[in-house]
């Protein structure tokens, strides 16, 4: 549906009504006020006073029923939640995508990649490499790629998804610490393409299975995080080469409808490298750049 919208509202009102649940009185400078609070986090009525609007046209904007706020309101509506970075921006898309000015190409479902990226993925190696789709599904991998996610490759090719890997699979819950953030940032990467495309069915069919099998999952879910992440640091707790804290770099790779390489390295001559490089049989444990 145009905008993101569906029968229960819009992908933007749902946005506001879960961030809204996340901000306390106290954290927007309000009193608590006397007796148990209904409401978790803010009242309708009291962002719509931080944020210099009518209660009633607030309230259209949660429901759906108003779908073309100024950028000035939204900006307004984003300060009151204390939103900022991936959060700040995905407001202003969601605004842009229910008022019908900004259309996003859906995330594509062929998991069919092309043979140029796979030369690049064995190029890759030593270093741990691998691609994804736009809903974290694992598509293709060097072999260091391969054995970074131990027990993935046991699925079906249709299950080997990584934020499926994170919460279902026994490996996938230790093998990244600490494994709590890990997760919480794979749900919010999740969040944050969903809002691109909401009614998607590939994603509809993987949030319907983990909110059905993991509390976890539903809890973060509900939660409304957004985060598009380009790169950072993750440490492994790996159940062969050990405990190692690797580097990551998140590519966007043209003309695939938003699938990314993903590539690992770590500080030359670390024990971090030492144990990464365990992970490609064929590289050499002294291995050094020339």
């Amino acid at each position: 549906m145009a905008g993101g919208a569906t029968n229960d509202g819009t992908e933007l009102g749902r946005y506001l009504k879960a961030r809204r649940a996340l901000v306390s009185p106290a954290d927007a400078g309000l009193p608590a006020g006397a007796g148990i609070r209904r409401t978790p986090g803010l009242r309708r009525e009291e962002l719509a006073t931080l944020a210099g609007v009518s209660v009633d046209y607030y309230t259209r904007l949660e429901r759906g029923r108003e779908t073309n706020p100024s950028t000035a309101v939204i900006d307004a509506i984003s300060r009151a939640l204390r939103l900022c970075g991936d959060a700040h921006e995905r407001l202003h898309d969601l605004a842009e995508l229910a008022s019908g000015r900004l259309t996003e190409p859906h995330p594509t479902t062929d998991r069919t990649v092309r043979d140029s990226v796979l030369r690049v993925l064995e190029a890759l190696s030593p270093l741990p490499a691998y691609v994804v789709s736009p809903h974290n599904y694992v598509l293709a991998a060097n072999p260091a790629g391969r054995r970074l996610l131990p027990g993935l490759w046991d699925w079906p090719d249709e299950e080997r998804n990584i934020t499926r890997y994170l919460f279902l699979h026994p490996v996938g819950r230790i093998l990244y610490v600490p494994w709590e953030e890990t997760v919480a940032q794979s749900v919010a990467h999740l969040r944050a393409v969903g809002g691109k495309d909401p009614n998607s069915p590939e994603l509809a069919a993987l949030v319907g299975e983990l909110v059905l099998k993991s509390p976890e999952f539903a809890k973060l879910w509900d939660r409304y995080e957004v985060l598009e992440r380009g790169g950072g640091t993750k440490t492994f707790a790996h159940p062969k080469v050990g405990r190692m804290t690797l580097t990551f770099e998140v590519m966007q790779l043209a003309r695939t409808g938003g699938q990314r390489l993903v590539t690992y390295q770590a500080e030359p001559g670390s024990p971090d490298e030492a144990a990464m490089l365990r992970l490609d049989p064929a590289a050499r444990p002294d291995r050094r750049e020339p």
